[in-house]
């Protein structure tokens, strides 16, 4: 077992590079070590690494003994920065569409620490960003800016990427591209590609298991925040299209009735993926999503100012995905948020098609619980339209959310019960205006907190809503529990 120094205070790259008195100054010199089992690289408090970056590639440690990046040198000094600047430039291509509008899927990024198919590396105590040059001679805003990562993990070749833990990291300043969802274009994004040989994409499957992502800072990142397990394999397990003629994948997809099944997403998606105590300001869009995993757990992180730049003033160069939430999941099976926090999600007022602190996307099984929400834009939770099925939202508080407390644009099934929601002046207990889904609605405690009370249009046209035992405060009118009522 080896740990590699790094200084920029200290170091020489004609040093041995292999104790604290003699490291290297360059992160470069890693490039031609053959990193093993229970290795470290080490990087010293104090050092700014900027213009620097580090790749790895097909890097693995053991269960036993990972291969370490993380800190050494005097607790007082600021941890050891890397800044890439734009530099660490890299080709992505997942290999097929993935979906959407269809979203950018291959194209140059720029990522301060790359991991490509390695397994077993646990990172800690780093300050990461990757700021834009003031030459770089675009608009931030551009469609075609770079995207750019602060970290990036992603699954091509090595088949299953395994325990990549990522904790107490400080990723900060990642000045990516506004618009591209789905590139490593964000502050922590997990990302699973086909393999490079298009023969082996049903024999050398590229995901992830046991990703850890802890008690880390997210601070002005564009576009994403974190992000964890999207894939070219969406292809496989959202039924994709291919052409008769050519067998390209056409991106279109059957997403049947919504359900999904463990055992499709364990082939093909993310397993194991914990979320848990960081906190995420100022992501350019939305701040933590969960995409393609089965069974997640979102625990204890906090959200503040999400989608800063989706807005009519900023977003500009297309409408396409002009929508950003705090924290929710897409594609995920049983995916369970709990004690999370979502503050003042932004710009459902200019342009967001969303601004929820929490959505249940296109998903099977998801359940928010203990959860507390305030200020957020858009409102407190959506589940989002008719492939979003078995979704509970349950023993959480929303203290003066937006727009609607509720949102049920043509959700088959969404359950809300046992919640508090304290709403704002301009806060429905529904979103009226598109709520045209089915919701059963039991048990909460609504406060109307605005200085008179109002009547409210419980059954909006188009509508299937059942309340049973709910407690309301503020209001001139309530809805007939007994579901005696007549629809306006």
């Amino acid at each position: 077992m080896t740990t590699y120094y790094f200084s920029t205070l200290h170091g020489n790259d004609s040093s041995a590079g292999t104790h604290h008195d003699t490291p290297w100054s360059s992160l470069s010199q890693i490039t031609g070590v053959s990193l093993q089992p229970g290795d470290a690289i080490l990087l010293e408090r104090g050092s700014d690494f900027t213009g620097q970056f580090l790749h790895l590639s097909g890097v693995a440690g053991t269960s036993d003994t990972p291969v370490i990046i993380s800190e050494y040198g005097d607790p007082d000094l600021p941890l050891p920065r890397i800044d890439a600047r734009g530099d660490g430039i890299w080709f992505e291509n997942y290999g097929a569409p993935i979906g959407g509008a269809p979203h950018k899927y291959c194209g140059n990024v720029s990522t301060t620490l790359l991991l490509k198919d390695c397994s077993y590396i646990e990172i800690s105590l780093l300050d990461i960003a990757n700021s834009c040059e003031p030459t770089d001679g675009r608009p931030y805003n551009a469609i075609e800016a770079m995207d750019r990562t602060g970290i990036a993990l992603i699954a091509q070749d090595g088949g299953t990427m395994r325990h990549v833990h990522i904790d107490r990291v400080h990723v900060h300043d990642v000045e990516g591209n506004v618009y591209n969802k789905h590139m490593a274009n964000g502050g922590i994004y997990a990302i699973a590609h086909f393999p490079s040989d298009p023969d082996t994409v049903l024999t050398n499957i590229a995901r992830f298991d046991d990703i850890r992502i802890t008690h880390c800072t997210v601070q002005r990142t564009r576009r994403w925040g974190i992000a964890v397990g999207y894939t070219a394999y969406l292809n496989y397990i959202d039924h994709g299209e291919r052409d008769a003629a050519t067998s390209q994948w056409t991106n279109v997809f059957d997403y049947g009735d919504g359900r999904m099944d463990h055992e499709t997403l364990q082939t093909y998606g993310a397993t194991n993926v914990r979320i848990e105590e960081n906190v995420v300001e100022d992501a350019g869009g939305d701040a933590i999503t969960v995409m393609y995993c089965d069974t997640p757990y979102i625990r204890a992180n906090v959200s503040r100012r999400a989608a800063r730049d989706i807005c009519d003033t900023v977003y500009t160069a297309t409408q396409n995905d002009k929508v950003a939430a705090a924290i929710w999941p897409w594609r995920c099976k049983d995916a369970l948020f709990e004690y999370n926090e979502a503050y003042d999600t932004l710009n459902a007022d200019c342009g967001n098609g969303d601004g929820q602190a929490w959505d249940a996307d296109f998903g099977d099984g998801t359940v928010y619980r203990y959860n507390y929400s305030s200020g957020n834009s858009g409102g407190t939770v959506m589940f989002c339209n008719e492939k979003a099925v078995n979704s509970q939202f349950y023993h959480n508080v929303a203290y003066h959310d937006h727009v609607g407390a509720i949102d049920i644009p043509r959700n088959p099934d969404a359950y809300v019960h046992h919640n508090v929601f304290i709403l704002a002046d301009d806060c429905e207990p529904l979103r009226t205006h598109r709520a045209d889904g089915v919701a059963r609605i039991e048990e909460n405690i609504f406060v109307n907190d605005a200085r008179m009370p109002y009547d409210y249009l419980w059954h909006p046209d188009g509508s299937d809503i059942t309340w049973s035992r709910n407690r309301f405060q503020g209001f001139i009118s309530k809805p007939d529990e007994e579901g005696n009522y007549e629809r306006r």
